[in-house]
């Protein structure tokens, strides 16, 4: 290459290029080219300079022992001038440098070099100017780097705390939303409830991006100005934070506290990535300036007017739906925890693990933290975290109430045997069902001989009327309408092979309640008008007739279509089980946690301890019951869970009631119906109370007055109802709330009316089954009460029933006494008006 080429190469492709001409072309007529090969060592550290060097071409890099200034390990491109400084100020070479590649370079011998500073004196001194000028720069540089460090210092974010633990759907939902933000500049609004670390997924967008080597702030918007001066600087004075930021970026956190005045700016930051300086009074606005910064805000409560300006939206999800991580997370806690501190990593057992997805975490994944490292502290030096330690995670769900299943283990193994109920089912009730049916038709027809009669009207109703309050709808679990149902079905399908259809849920919801109100109607007025209690074919029929509705739609739909949606005594049984002191449920947060087959609702073969059912007959899941109306306590779902999440409970009675109930208006009507039924059973005592004298030999009087008795007791409720809602300056609640309030007095006056036949007649079962076959039972031995005695049991069931109702009305309304003044006083007055027709009649 000519020295005019080479004079004209380092003029403009090295930093020699402010020496003059002359100088310059004196270097370029010395210098020679060189080729070296690639890893050969060009300059080795401390030792004096050989030469000047030129990179033409190819790729050094440089490496040093001293390790406190990192420029001294750099690479260098072509135009790159080395030992420059070391031969002007004599010194010795302070790093070493290799070649990378195969590189051409310009070589300058040390001692032509000196000869050449010597001749041209402007040389050391244009480089010297070139050194301070870059000594000012780089001072310059590093004092704006201490201010900015200093004015960010407080608002750093140095690191993510943790990633997104846990596999569950959410949890990889949440990654590939955090890689989404992380893959572009655009604003992200970062929502969800408290303690879900929502300023750690800022910090893991922001290092998850190209920009991870900028700054990172964390600023707190309720410690902001009004004027947004911290935010937003100053002309001409202080400048603020966006602008120290540069190209990092500003996470706002908790936005929701954010003063209103700062908003609008706020918005439009948002929106156009500018902002305005303050200025003082008096002064014209600022010109706007722009932004490289990023913004993520953090926020519990979305705020509408930011929401409209970000360019995406991140929904944390709560730990309460995302039960399948719970166990990563507290293994997760362990280990920080127990390596912090050198300790041994303590177990948790199944049993703990499993109170903990039962839990729902209102302070999310702090509130785990805090739970697991206190539980840590708790056990000592024990190596096993049991449920116990985690006492604390106890739902609101499960306050008040005691898992029987636990308590009593004995229990739980009967309930899992096939003893409950398929034994008692199949072995007695199939049979004994059939041969009282056909005592009924072709026994004696009065009920002080036929043993069958007396069963069903003086043994069955005051026995389940009373097992309502302790166990629920369990007569279901044990029904022969349902049998009968099962049975048939079972040969249908052996007969005619098909499949069944499926539950019309959407009208059986709507209609269903309706259908069963209106049969229960007919029962009604069938059984008084026609004396179904003391004529024992009637009854018989009574009974085939129910018999026959559970065999049709069993025959027609899948499982226990009739017993769930149209069976009259089912929706009894389901009305009345609400007041139950026991229910069956499951720990949702074990069966959202652990469980992926549903068995115990759909059915399924033998896992682990679950055993191999035909899933729930009635369709109802455990976990997702809300009342005792759709379960029968048959105990499938706790045979076939393998998780032992299934819990049989005892709590206070109708707790539901004023906590998870959702009401409905056929089951008001039901209510209702029961309680004129009351009435119904007690027409004569009712006609002496009132004055009246109808011929009840008579059929259309008979029919009307029943269906007086059965609709004038509820104009009471509705009236006080009525004057409640205008004589209170509180806003009453719905009246289909309201009414289930009466669920007690209802109860309570059908146990007492049927007191009388139980205590009276049910003793005299011996003397009345030998009589049914036409034997002399005399002699026989009876257990008979006491009229006095009735009477005291009819009358502290009704004053029980009625305090019962007071309580459980001030339950649901919650609401002062004096504004359910009306409703308590209907409640007072039914109860009256039954005493005076059931214990004074």
């Amino acid at each position: 290459m000519a020295s005019t080429e080479i004079l004209t190469w380092l003029q403009e492709r090295t930093a020699l290029g402010i020496l003059s001409p002359a100088s310059l072309n004196a270097l370029s007529e010395v210098i020679e080219e060189k080729v070296f090969p690639a890893n050969y060592r060009l300059v080795s550290e401390a030792s004096l300079p050989e030469a000047l060097y030129i990179l033409k071409q190819g790729q050094l890099e440089s490496d040093s022992t001293n390790k406190t200034n990192p420029s001294l390990a750099v690479g260098f491109l072509p135009g790159s001038v080395i030992n420059l400084q070391e031969l002007l100020l004599d010194e010795t070479v302070q790093r070493t440098i290799t070649t990378v590649t195969e590189c051409h370079v310009w070589v300058l011998p040390a001692a032509k070099f000196r000869e050449i500073l010597a001749q041209y004196p402007e040389v050391a001194q244009a480089v010297s100017r070139q050194m301070a000028q870059e000594v000012a720069q780089l001072t310059s540089a590093l004092n704006y780097e201490q201010e900015r460090s200093v004015a960010l210092r407080p608002y750093l974010v140095t690191k993510a705390q943790r990633g997104i633990v846990g596999t569950s759907r959410y949890a990889v939902r949440l990654r590939e939303e955090i890689r989404k933000a992380a893959g572009d500049r655009k604003s992200v609004l970062i929502f969800g409830e408290p303690g879900l670390e929502k300023d750690n997924i800022a910090a893991l967008i922001h290092f998850g991006s190209s920009y991870r080597r900028e700054p990172i702030i964390k600023v707190n918007c309720g410690i902001l100005q009004t004027s947004g001066a911290d935010l937003f600087g100053r002309y001409g004075g202080k400048p603020g934070l966006l602008e120290w930021l540069g190209e990092g970026t500003l996470v706002l956190n908790n936005i929701q506290e954010t003063p209103q005045e700062l908003l609008p700016a706020l918005a439009n930051l948002l929106k156009t990535s500018q902002y305005s300086p303050l200025t003082r009074s008096g002064e014209p606005p600022a010109e706007p300036r722009a932004t490289r910064a990023r913004i993520l805000i953090v926020a519990e409560k979305i705020q509408p007017t930011i929401k409209r300006c970000v360019g995406q939206v991140i929904k944390v999800p709560p730990l309460r739906v995302r039960k399948t991580d719970v166990k990563a997370q507290v293994d997760y806690y362990i280990s920080l925890y127990t390596r912090a501190r050198g300790i041994s990593k303590p177990t948790v057992t199944p049993e703990a693990l499993r109170r903990l997805q039962s839990y729902d975490f209102p302070g999310n994944l702090k509130e785990l933290q805090s739970l697991v490292e206190r539980a840590i502290v708790q056990a000592g030096e024990a190596k096993v975290l049991t449920e116990e330690i985690f006492w604390s995670a106890q739902t609101k769900k499960k306050e008040f109430r005691v898992n029987l299943l636990n308590a009593y283990p004995n229990l739980r193994k009967f309930l899992r045997s096939p003893w409950w109920p398929d034994r008692m089912n199949y072995g007695f009730t199939l049979i004994a069902f059939a041969f009282i049916v056909a005592v009924l038709f072709v026994g004696p027809q009065t009920r002080d001989r036929n043993f069958a009669l007396n069963l069903f009207w003086a043994w069955w109703w005051p026995f389940f009327l009373l097992a309502f309050p302790f166990l629920g709808r369990i007569w279901c679990a044990v029904c022969p309408f349902m049998i009968y149902g099962e049975v048939t079905q079972k040969l249908s399908l052996w007969l005619f092979k098909r499949k069944l259809k499926r539950w019309p849920r959407e009208q059986a919801e709507k209609w269903g309640g309706w259908f069963l109100f209106g049969l229960f109607t007919l029962i009604f007025l069938w059984e008084e008008l026609w004396n179904l209690e003391n004529t024992a074919y009637l009854s018989g029929c009574l009974l085939l007739l129910i018999t026959a509705g559970a065999v049709i739609f069993s025959a027609l739909f899948e499982r226990r279509f009739w017993c769930r949606y149209l069976c009259p005594i089912g929706g009894m049984n389901g009305l009345f089980a609400k007041l139950a002191m026991t229910e069956l449920r499951a720990q949702q947060g074990i069966c959202s946690a652990t469980c992926t087959t549903y068995q115990c609702y759909k059915g399924g073969p033998q896992k682990g301890e679950g055993m191999e059912t035909g899933g729930c007959p009635l369709y109802s899941h455990p976990a997702q019951l809300e009342d005792n109306r759709d379960c029968v306590l048959c105990m499938t779902c706790l045979k076939a869970c393998p998780h032992r999440s299934v819990e049989f409970n005892l709590r206070p009675p109708g707790m539901e009631l004023w906590t998870t109930h959702v009401p409905r208006s056929y089951e008001v009507a039901l209510l209702f119906l029961l309680l004129g039924g009351i009435y119904l059973h007690r027409l004569p005592e009712l006609q002496s109370w009132l004055g009246l004298h109808f011929d009840l030999t008579q059929f259309l009087p008979h029919l009307g007055l029943s269906l007086f008795a059965l609709v004038i007791p509820v104009v009471i409720p509705f009236t006080a109802y009525g004057l409640s809602r205008f004589g209170s300056q509180l806003k009453p609640r719905p009246f289909i709330e309201l009414a289930y309030g009466y669920l007690p007095l209802v109860l309570g006056g059908n146990l007492a009316h049927y007191l009388r036949l139980g205590l009276a007649e049910g003793g005299r079962i011996l003397p009345v089954t030998f009589a049914t076959f036409g034997l002399n039972g005399e002699q026989l031995p009876i257990l008979v009460a006491h009229p006095a005695v009735i009477a005291f049991l009819q009358g502290s069931t009704l004053i029980f029933s009625v305090l019962f109702t007071v309580i459980l009305t001030q339950k649901i309304a919650r609401q002062p006494m004096r504004s359910l003044f009306w409703q308590h006083l209907a409640a007072i007055g039914l109860a009256a008006s039954l005493w005076v027709i059931i214990v004074n009649g």
